[in-house]
């Protein structure tokens, strides 16, 4: 089994947002998007620092099956915190307990049906997540509004309550930062540039497919929005990311302004914010990976999802774009045939690949 290099943290909201925001007029939201990217920036520097304390180590699962804890921050940003639900432990009364325990099960789940997969290590790794996080803002402490994966559990706020809600609403939030762990255990692709838009792309496939799997969705009737759940309703927001259409997620919103995904090659963005632009250049994977799952049909984790699985169990650490599309269309050839292999090739091609 590999184990995974400690990355720097995994927001499920990337940067750029929080730097648009940054700019609001509104002192309130200004506020709120300084201490998220303070907090990020600090949180990185301890992960970076305690990437060699075996405490953050993998915790294994009492009995080598699903197992679950889950901890609530009370507001602060030590974690894990106080625990108040176990495995196989009854419902709680707080909402974002139970759905961090659910979720996590749901892609415990997935994951073990589809692939064989004994959780994110493959070896009954004990699913870790904080609930009620905070980070510090001058005066004490806010909601976190974010959701990430430091390396050896989740980590959910509660949001704002103006541009952000509760952060364990979204099924495909948890399944997406969950995956990272998943990734972390296999092609453990270095989280910049092109290779750590993988990383990401990753994410956002199996935290839709996890979605789309337990709602038995066909990839005719899917959506393709991540996020969703966590925004605030407005008519200038759908989600945090469009994997159909990226670049669509939100536009001339007053807070957020608009998504800056590219869509094709010929948009990529090579500057170096968003660590080479993990966030934004997820996008153009991720329009190659549904227009592939569009044309094999059927429920997307089926053939594609299959194929993208195993594609991340081949990925090398440095892989790039182009090395995704040639060991995808590999993969189809091998499992589906020639003409699966065929319509993996043109979704890339779509995209510039």
């Amino acid at each position: 089994m590999r184990r995974p290099q400690r990355h720097p943290i995994q927001c499920i909201v990337p940067p750029y947002i929080f730097r648009h925001m940054a700019r609001s007029a509104d002192p309130r939201v200004r506020e709120m998007a300084v201490a998220a990217l303070a907090a990020a920036a600090a949180v990185r520097a301890v992960r970076a620092f305690s990437q060699q304390m075996p405490s953050l180590l993998a915790a294994p699962s009492p009995a080598g099956r699903k197992h679950r804890l889950v901890y609530d921050a009370r507001g602060r940003d030590e974690l894990p915190g106080r625990l108040v639900r176990g495995e196989g432990e009854k419902k709680s009364a707080d909402a974002a307990v139970n759905e961090a325990y659910d979720f996590a099960g749901d892609t415990f789940d997935f994951y073990h049906a589809l692939f064989g997969r004994n959780s994110l290590d493959d070896a009954g790794m004990t699913l870790v997540s904080s609930v009620h996080v905070g980070e510090p803002d001058g005066r004490g402490f806010q909601p976190m509004s974010n959701a990430f994966w430091d390396g050896s559990q989740m980590a959910y706020g509660d949001g704002d309550g103006g541009v952000f809600r509760r952060f364990t609403r979204s099924l495909d939030v948890v399944a997406h930062e969950l995956t990272h762990g998943v990734q972390s255990f296999t092609s453990n692709l270095v989280y910049r540039g092109q290779s750590g838009a993988i990383n990401e792309h990753f994410s956002d496939v199996f935290g839709a497919l996890v979605r789309q799997w337990r709602a038995g969705e066909s990839v005719e009737s899917a959506n393709w929005l991540i996020g969703a759940e966590v925004l605030v309703p407005a008519p200038t927001r759908r989600a945090i990311r469009d994997m159909e259409h990226p670049g669509t997620a939100y536009a001339n919103d007053p807070v957020l302004g608009d998504d800056p995904q590219p869509d094709h090659m010929r948009t990529f963005s090579a500057g170096p914010a968003d660590s080479g632009g993990v966030h934004l250049n997820s996008g153009i994977p991720n329009r190659a990976f549904v227009l592939a799952a569009q044309a094999l049909g059927g429920p997307a984790w089926e053939q594609a999802g299959r194929i993208w699985y195993d594609a991340m169990l081949q990925l090398s650490r440095t892989s790039q774009f182009a090395d995704l599309a040639r060991i995808t269309a590999q993969v189809a050839g091998d499992r589906f045939g020639a003409a699966a292999k065929k319509a993996v090739k043109a979704a890339w091609k779509k995209v510039g690949l």
